[in-house]
């Protein structure tokens, strides 16, 4: 009886450190205060010219505003955390609210995106459209049609699907469409270049695997960077201004990397974390 008591204690003991492990090691992104963990690249600008403030911290979010634009002129803008990573879970809290900006394309109404496995900021040319990454495309529904959130789309690069190389740009989730300006979570769960998961309200809404560079649909990159067929193993971070206001409320990571040598120690840990 006294061996069933304390194996039951240990047991308990141990999940409670696991937990605990498991709440202590996310690492919020976004500070809620201030942008001074982020780099700014707009394209047809420098690196870190926030042109016309568009990335910007008011009430505890961050937002994507065009009030200092007079016209938005494919001036497709990423703003990046600090630091690359590998495996991971992030997460982030979003919505669109007020109208496009003058000049923005019919396609990227309530659209921007959390580009994964992105290229360095620095390494991106002045003109260049977008960052050579694997985008987690972010829609809102435009208050009629059906409008999937949580697909993906792929600047420079490419993806299996369903055991097949995917080469077109963009593919659906099969997420419900979330209309007007409410709050959405997203999470995408990276694990190196073997599989990347898109999950909305604890669903799976789409899977892939094996990201690597190669394709189209990103322009005025340098040659060397885009090295066609390289495995994309690890990258930063970065979320997107596309034309249309969004404010994000959530970004936060979750760092699998210690966790990957050990597949029980990785179904563990991702058990506690998509179950929060």
């Amino acid at each position: 009886m006294k061996l069933k008591l304390l194996y039951s204690i240990i047991l308990l003991s141990c999940f409670t450190c696991f937990k605990s492990q498991a709440q202590k090691g996310w690492i919020n992104l976004f500070n809620g205060k201030d942008l001074k963990d982020w780099t700014v690249k707009i394209a047809k600008h420098d690196l870190n010219d926030n042109y016309g403030n568009t990335f910007r911290v008011e009430d505890g979010l961050m937002k994507v505003r065009y009030d200092g634009y007079t016209d938005f002129d494919q001036q497709y803008g990423h703003i990046y955390y600090k630091k690359p990573f590998s495996s991971y879970l992030i997460k982030i809290t979003y919505r669109f609210v007020g109208e496009q900006a003058k000049g923005g394309e019919g396609w990227a109404l309530r659209n921007s995106g959390v580009m994964l496995h992105c290229q360095a900021p620095e390494t991106i040319l002045k003109d260049q459209d977008f960052p050579i990454s694997i985008e987690g495309q972010i829609l809102g529904g435009d208050g009629e049609h059906d409008r999937h959130t949580s697909n993906v789309c792929t600047p420079g690069t490419q993806i299996d699907f369903q055991g097949k190389l995917f080469t077109q740009h963009c593919l659906d989730s099969k997420s419900k469409t979330y209309h007007g300006d409410q709050w959405v979570t997203a999470e995408f769960l990276v694990l190196g270049d073997s599989v990347i998961k898109h999950i909305i309200n604890k669903e799976v809404v789409l899977e892939y695997t094996k990201p690597q560079i190669g394709g189209g649909s990103v322009s005025n990159y340098d040659p060397k960077v885009k090295t066609d067929g390289k495995p994309l193993t690890s990258g930063y971070i970065s979320l997107q201004s596309e034309s249309h206001p969004i404010e994000f409320k959530t970004v936060k990571l979750f760092d699998l990397q210690p966790y990957v040598k050990s597949k029980a120690k990785l179904d563990k840990i991702l058990e506690k974390i998509l179950n929060e």
